[in-house]
């Protein structure tokens, strides 16, 4: 290989809900889809993981996010209030909570790794 060839990697988009009492299925978003606040909303947490946390978890739970801006935006923020039984708003977020970050980097990658390479 020269110094000069590149290989060009296209990203992959997931979404999955964590919790100490289990994980909900794998969601893959659309290849190069924009995830702004209306696309998560209905796209995502309406059609996908909530609907799965109520399938996994039943209708008590706590629901917390990181700051991505889709998580943030206040269109959002007001949904997750309306819809989800035990939501914590972005101002009671960690902002790098290890508990988390320990989770993601054992266990997630691993799991991502498996389904993404399967075929």
């Amino acid at each position: 290989m020269h110094s000069n060839d590149y290989t060009t990697v296209q990203s992959l988009m997931v979404s999955v809900t964590v919790s100490s009492l289990g994980v909900t299925q794998l969601h893959f978003l659309e290849p190069g889809v924009k995830v702004n606040g209306d696309y998560y909303q209905n796209a995502v947490l309406l059609n996908m993981r909530l609907l799965d946390i109520h399938s996994v978890f039943g209708v008590y739970y706590v629901f917390q996010q990181d700051g991505a801006p889709a998580h943030r935006a206040r269109d959002t923020v007001t949904m997750l209030q309306r819809e989800t039984p035990g939501f914590i708003p972005p101002e009671m977020w960690p902002p790098n909570s290890p508990d988390l970050n320990r989770w993601t980097t054992a266990s997630a990658w691993g799991m991502f790794q498996d389904r993404v390479y399967r075929s």
